[in-house]
């Protein structure tokens, strides 16, 4: 779609200063799928350089927020830690053409701060961190799970930029375990739910998206029974923070993520034997 309001495009390497209606770009899927009348400039992020996926001495995995989905998918695939086949379940939930994942960003995907969004739900499963710069250059980090605040809606101020998100080697090393339904053969995701078992401590993290209007990542020290888990879940996630769209009815999604997350809870600890 042509943008016909943005009368000029940065080089985000050429540092100006931020003015209203300057915005992001990225892959653009997300920019030019529908009107944006509010943007005057783009602020081009392609010719940054930056390193699509890093190893760090730690272990961790920093992914820069330009990183493709081809490319997240591709590492995914010679990843030899447990969690490796998450990442393609991730990718896979986009059911979008090769043609955007070659375009579409990790970064632009968190950013969009959707429910449904598949990246939000890797970074937040895995425990990652996003790297936020604002434009003096100061950065911040904070939780991916804390960074959607809700539908639309994430931790950035203004001219505040998404540099990267680290996974650790904790979340790497976890066994996983993927659950995702939607109300159409290739719908967006109307429930994603996550579960990974760390090795070191037997502590289980279920992961809900989708069914939210933003990440909820619950943690248990040991892997609770079936009605700690429900009684837990029913506890985090108020009444208004269960997604109502056309993509599915917050009962449905209530009773589709209570029940995949019992099916983690016992596909990850074999009924609670760890």
């Amino acid at each position: 779609m042509d943008l016909n309001t943005v009368l000029d495009v940065r080089d985000a390497r050429r540092r100006e200063p931020w003015r209203p209606g300057d915005a992001w770009l990225g892959g653009g899927t997300y920019l030019f799928s529908e009107p944006q009348p509010r943007i005057r400039r783009l602020v081009d992020l392609s010719r940054m350089g930056w390193e699509p996926l890093t190893r760090l001495p730690d272990g961790s995995l920093e992914i820069a927020a330009t990183c493709t989905i081809a490319q997240l998918s591709r590492y995914g695939r010679r990843l030899a830690e447990p969690a490796g086949p998450l990442f393609e379940q991730c990718c896979r939930a986009f059911l979008a053409s090769f043609k955007i994942w070659n375009m579409a960003t990790v970064g632009g995907n968190l950013c969009n701060a959707l429910p449904a969004g598949p990246m939000i739900s890797l970074a937040s499963a895995l425990d990652g961190t996003c790297l936020l710069r604002s434009q003096d250059g100061a950065t911040r980090r904070v939780k991916a799970a804390g960074f959607v605040l809700g539908a639309g809606r994430k931790d950035l101020a203004d001219g505040e930029l998404l540099r990267s998100v680290t996974l650790p080697a904790s979340g790497l090393a976890c066994r996983t375990a993927f659950r995702q339904a939607s109300l159409y053969g290739l719908g967006r995701s109307g429930v994603l739910i996550i579960g990974t078992l760390d090795p070191r401590d037997g502590s289980l993290a279920i992961t809900i998206t989708a069914a939210t209007t933003r990440p909820f990542r619950l943690w248990f020290p040991l892997p609770p029974q079936p009605d700690g888990l429900r009684d837990a879940i029913r506890s985090a996630v108020a009444d208004g923070e269960w997604f109502d769209d056309i993509h599915g009815l917050p009962e449905w999604r209530r009773h589709m993520t209570l029940r995949f997350a019992e099916e983690i809870r016992r596909e990850l600890t074999q009924d609670g034997a760890r």
